[in-house]
């Protein structure tokens, strides 16, 4: 090997090297030493840096984001003059009872909407609450609900005035939205006839919103995630909700499963 192309590949492998210090300080695991500990200035953006130590980097123009931390800050006091020990209870265990798949919207927000605090209900939601046998990130919410938390309710809970359900219903294209809702379209196409028949537009979407929620609510019931735990004997209902964000209330929809016994034959796996 030359001189020259000897120089050049101890050079490279010199710049392969990586920095002992750009990698985040990890715990020693099994006797393995952790990195060095980074520098103050490394800390100050390290990824494990407490967001407190990060205030002051906000950039001043950033109100909104002052605003968030500050609110945290008031609520976390708040929490632990309340109950000095609440964040340390929390942090050892998750014991909720429902699965709450809801739509992304920012009006429906699903604690606040049915009351509950953090750790009492477990929540997963999308764009016009869309539940897909393919939608790898819900069926891994629904599975470590069901056999993990061992919830005993899953709740599908859409909303009038839903955007998504309006889009579905338009023929302007969004972008890779437009895949997502294709969903609802296929949904619009199975219920045509009754949809097409309501000639007040308003009064179609809301209709189009509670079918949309009893298409998911459906499809929660047809995985082999709950056909198991039912046949296993878990305790395990299946519901189907629309929030209405004009006066703020939950409609039933009047669907309840607790079996697979309403399921299409084609859909039962016992």
């Amino acid at each position: 090997m030359s001189k020259e192309l000897a120089s050049k590949t101890a050079g490279s492998a010199k710049q392969a090297q990586v920095n002992p210090r750009s990698v985040a300080t990890l715990p020693s695991v099994r006797g393995i030493s952790s990195s060095p500990p980074l520098s103050k200035s490394e800390a100050a953006y390290s990824p494990l840096t407490p967001i407190t130590a990060l205030q002051n980097k906000l950039d001043p123009a950033d109100t909104e984001l002052k605003t968030l931390i500050d609110n945290n800050q008031t609520w976390a006091d708040a929490v632990t003059k309340e109950k000095p020990d609440y964040f340390k209870e929390m942090a050892l265990k998750q014991e909720p009872k429902i699965l709450w798949i809801g739509c992304s919207d920012s009006r429906v927000p699903a604690e606040q909407v049915v009351q509950l605090g953090p750790g009492e209900i477990f929540v997963h939601r999308n764009i016009a609450n869309v539940v897909h046998h393919t939608d790898m990130n819900c069926l891994s919410v629904l599975q470590y609900a069901v056999e993990v938390l061992k919830v005993e309710h899953i709740i599908v809970c859409g909303h009038y005035h839903c955007g998504g359900v309006k889009a579905s219903l338009g023929t302007t294209q969004f972008g890779l939205i437009d895949n997502w809702l294709r969903t609802i379209k296929d949904v619009y196409r199975e219920h045509q006839s009754e949809l097409e028949a309501i000639e007040d537009t308003k009064v179609r979407e809301r209709r189009l919103v509670e079918l949309n929620v009893v298409n998911s609510a459906m499809n929660v019931a047809s995985t082999t995630i709950v056909q198991n735990a039912w046949q296993r004997g878990q305790k395990l209902a299946v519901h189907g909700w629309a929030h209405n964000i004009e006066d703020g209330l939950i409609n039933k929809l009047n669907l309840t499963l607790r079996d697979n016994s309403s399921l299409e034959k084609v859909y039962r796996l016992f």
